[in-house]
């Protein structure tokens, strides 16, 4: 389950749940190599130290490393979605449990993960040429906490 380049999450102590929560919200993903600590007495005998996963083809590492690192928006992880449907799919269960909206279809998990839910959509919208058009979708997504794929297409048409 190696790739070349793989996210490596520093947690306090709940990667396990972490691990197991992404991996249900995700398609196509499974748990990977799991690490626990034994006898040696440098955690709790049976805790997770390291745990892999693959998300929807993507591999994750992640670390209880205790509560020294957090994270921040400095670093987020974007999704790109096909569909209204998808957004919504990705937000609701991201957000659940304590996480919390933000503005442009950003969000942080209730493990403060920051992600971004995004339709494929937008960048095409975004980038027309006609730039009105672009610039009208961007006062619509500005105004946005989770994005309304169809608020974007109104936008985009002037209406």
């Amino acid at each position: 389950m190696q790739t070349k380049i793989a996210p490596f999450l520093w947690f306090d102590d709940n990667a396990e749940a972490a691990m197991n929560f992404y991996v249900s919200v995700f398609p196509d993903s499974r748990v990977g190599a799991v690490s626990r600590y034994g006898d040696e007495g440098l955690g709790p005998k049976g805790v997770v130290i390291t745990a892999s996963c693959l998300l929807n083809g993507q591999e994750f590492i992640l670390l209880n490393g205790g509560p020294r690192f957090k994270f921040t928006e400095a670093v987020s992880f974007l999704i790109h979605c096909d569909d209204q449907r998808e957004v919504d799919h990705y937000w609701d269960a991201l957000i659940a449990g304590g996480g919390a909206p933000s503005q442009c279809g950003w969000l942080k998990d209730k493990f403060g993960l920051s992600w971004q839910v995004v339709p494929r959509v937008l960048s095409e919208l975004m980038s027309d040429t006609d730039r009105a058009k672009a610039g009208r979708v961007m006062q619509a997504l500005l105004k946005m906490t989770k994005i309304d794929v169809a608020e974007l297409h109104r936008a985009h048409a002037g209406r």
